[in-house]
């Protein structure tokens, strides 16, 4: 029997649309646009297919799990995520503080409903052990969720599921 110590649960964290920060960042390109200026350089302006999502943690010892991503119809979905030096509320969001890899999820007209999501595996597995490394440090983590091919933040539904330590 294990003791309390090493005892291992499943951790499942929803992405949460942070509404305020993805109005604040179209803010930012709306701005330029009115004042015909351009970004700062190196600067990342949030696109229109694009919203940033939060993933909160709970806890700092974490071991990449495996995604869960529902596309409820065709689509192409690519989460992003950001470095822990970004400080949305204080500064813009660089291109250098997005990281690789990306995670690419998609399902295509001619699926099952009940069939599963495609995805790079490998990038999808290296990028979930790279949110559980920087979860050591953060609390917080920022993500841009880009929306394609016919997916919307209405036909998604995703999180990460992580073995953490207790």
């Amino acid at each position: 029997m294990e003791s309390a110590e090493t005892m291992s649960t499943e951790l499942e964290l929803p992405f949460r649309l942070d509404t305020q920060l993805t109005e604040v960042m179209r803010l930012r390109v709306q701005s330029l646009q009115q004042r015909g200026q351009k970004r700062q350089d190196g600067e990342r302006l949030l696109r229109s297919n694009e919203a940033v999502y939060r993933l909160d943690f709970s806890k700092q010892s974490l071991r990449f799990s495996q995604w869960t991503v529902l596309l409820s119809q065709p689509g192409r979905l690519t989460i992003t995520a950001t470095s822990q030096l970004w400080t949305p509320d204080l500064t813009n969001l660089m291109t250098r503080q997005l990281l690789e890899p990306a995670g690419v999820f998609w399902r295509v007209q001619e699926d099952a409903p009940n069939a599963p999501i495609h995805y790079y595996e490998a990038d999808a597995h290296e990028f979930g052990e790279r949110i559980a490394e920087l979860a050591k440090v953060r609390k917080v983590m920022y993500f841009l969720f880009a929306f394609a091919e016919g997916c919307n933040p209405e036909t998604v539904d995703c999180s990460i599921t992580f073995t953490a330590d207790s």
